[in-house]
């Protein structure tokens, strides 16, 4: 098995990031709904408005090696959002964390701290990268807060770097490089170590 193309299961106390199903098209617009994140216009989870063609580009990106999407489940197994290893390079060693998303009822509770924190130990312990980058929107500055407290350092902006939703969109890109990550995951065991 070949842990670049293969989607683990990570178990945590807070959540379990899964392979994500076709099934989970339902759960997942559920979780969407939970604070009407489709209507975000900076974010991708905007197109859950189709959740049958959303789960199925993600598998598509799954089935050409590019990404490896996760459902986010509570331990009473409730799908609360979704996010993926993605723009993966097995050269090179690197890997993005990115297409997350939280239903809002779980946001600023110890889901994204802890899903991170599976996923950084994924990608550097396991596939052994060299560097873990998070993009996120120029307008999503609650995102840049959040991968800001992480501890990823914001390595720039991309202007002009995609059209989404027929808008021209600049990309903030942060990374944890190899030599950061023993700190990091000390700072990300501390802020779980906060919460409830």
């Amino acid at each position: 098995m070949n842990p670049w193309r293969e989607a683990p299961t990570l178990i945590g106390r807070h959540v379990t990031l899964r392979p994500l199903l076709i099934e989970d098209a339902p759960a997942l617009a559920a979780a969407a709904g939970d604070g009407d994140l489709t209507e975000l216009f900076f974010a991708n989870v905007s197109g859950l408005t189709d959740p049958a063609a959303f789960v199925a580009a993600a598998l598509r990106e799954r089935d050409y090696g590019r990404a490896l999407p996760l459902t986010v489940e509570t331990p009473d197994r409730r799908v609360v959002g979704l996010t993926r290893l993605m723009r993966m390079h097995e050269e090179h060693r690197r890997v993005e964390i990115g297409g997350t998303f939280y239903a809002r009822s779980v946001q600023r509770s110890g889901v994204n701290t802890e899903a991170k924190l599976l996923l950084l130990t994924h990608a550097f312990d396991v596939l052994g990268c060299n560097v873990v980058q998070i993009r996120t929107d120029w307008f999503n500055k609650r995102s840049q807060v959040a991968i800001e407290r992480l501890g990823a350092k914001r390595d720039g902006v991309l202007r002009s770097h995609q059209v989404f939703n027929g808008r021209v969109r600049d990309i903030v890109v942060y990374s944890i490089i190899a030599s950061e990550w023993p700190g990091i995951r000390i700072n990300l065991e501390f802020l779980l170590g906060k919460t409830r």
